[in-house]
């Protein structure tokens, strides 16, 4: 029987130590809010539940106070205008920018959070992003390297 088709990534689970200190960095770092109409579960020791501006992006915070990371990337995607963007921001936010990977066909900036939660911001839009980051002076490493 062939599995029905899926139409989206609904949201991430993230296990964090410290949920406020969580919620600082990825308002900080990723532009992320929690979604007020799923407080009541944060407050009864559920998932915090952020979203992105757009509402397309969800991530659930659960506190874990033994957590480890789970080593399951989130991979978040955008266009390759803005690709640059994210990785000047990130420089900005994290303290130092995460390398630009060339995986050919895709770019990829990787990071972790507080807890060694593993993030990537890619863009298969790659032409555009390799264009930008040339305007702006970063060369793009090989994904090997």
């Amino acid at each position: 029987m062939k599995a029905p088709p899926l139409q989206r990534i609904d949201h991430v689970h993230v296990f964090v130590r410290d949920r406020a200190e969580a919620l600082r960095f990825y308002a900080e770092v990723l532009g992320l809010a929690p979604l007020p109409e799923f407080a009541h579960w944060a407050a009864g020791g559920g998932p915090l539940t952020l979203a992105d501006a757009g509402g397309t992006v969800h991530v659930a915070l659960f506190e874990s106070p033994g957590a480890q990371p789970n080593r399951s990337t989130v991979a978040l995607g955008v266009d390759g205008a803005v690709f640059a963007r994210w990785q000047r921001h990130l420089g900005a936010a994290l303290g130092e920018p995460p390398a630009v990977h060339d995986h050919g066909a895709a770019l990829s900036l990787y990071f972790d959070d507080p807890d060694g939660n593993p993030f990537e911001i890619t863009t298969f839009d790659a032409e555009a992003a390799r264009e930008a980051l040339r305007a702006s002076g970063v060369p793009p490493r090989s994904a090997g390297g």
